[in-house]
């Protein structure tokens, strides 16, 4: 991280369980992503760069552009070009919650409206053993903070490694839980309007279910 950083301001904004980690490093020509896994983390930093390019050549929904990946030493490293926005779990995104919401709906609608046929990519793990009923491109990890928003709207999506072929209702169920887990619960019908669904309980408790299960992640 200090290497590609150099003398520009570096940021650490991220560490996951698994020993990786994500910086920002603010260059003269913009600001970068870099993400570090290490060996024998289970995490693909190849996957993700795979996903991001498809999905940034398939042209429907803004992604950060794949700068560099490099896969050898002690891990992975993944540099991309950040996106103008930020997370809607951030203090500018939870600013307006109503607004949060609704591009947490805006942005899983778009990816949802992908041509499924385009996509070569699996469905994520943790959904690979569940029947599909309505198949769409799922984020597969549709967690709050993964979706961006600037001036109120809708901005992009991050942290894509599980992008596939899936569920509808995997997707659907998990972001608007994870609304709840980042203090959003009373703005989740934003997220149904937003996204053009009618809430479907039993839909969304047998995919909870999945993703409590102790094999996910």
């Amino acid at each position: 991280m200090a290497r590609r950083a150099g003398h520009h301001p570096l940021e650490l904004v991220w560490q996951n369980e698994r020993g990786g980690v994500t910086a920002r490093i603010d260059r003269p020509d913009g600001a970068v992503f870099v993400k570090w896994n290490p060996v024998g983390s289970g995490e693909s930093l190849a996957a993700e760069a795979a996903r991001m390019r498809w999905l940034a050549a398939e042209g429907s929904v803004p992604v950060p552009a794949v700068l560099e990946h490099d896969d050898g030493g002690d891990g992975e490293v993944l540099v991309t070009r950040a996106l103008e926005g930020a997370s809607i779990v951030s203090a500018e995104g939870l600013r307006d919650p109503e607004a949060a919401a609704a591009a947490l709906g805006a942005g899983l609608r778009r990816l949802h409206a992908v041509p499924v046929v385009d996509c070569p990519f699996p469905a994520p793990d943790w959904t690979a053993s569940a029947d599909v009923d309505d198949a769409v491109v799922c984020q597969g990890d549709p967690c709050a903070p993964n979706t961006l928003i600037a001036r109120g709207r809708f901005a992009g999506l991050v942290d894509l490694a599980r992008v596939g072929v899936g569920d509808r209702w995997s997707d659907l169920a998990i972001a608007s839980w994870s609304l709840e887990w980042n203090g959003l619960a009373d703005a989740e019908p934003a997220f149904w309007r937003a996204y053009g669904a009618a809430r479907d309980a039993t839909r969304i408790a047998a995919w909870r279910r999945l993703w409590d299960a102790p094999s996910v992640g």
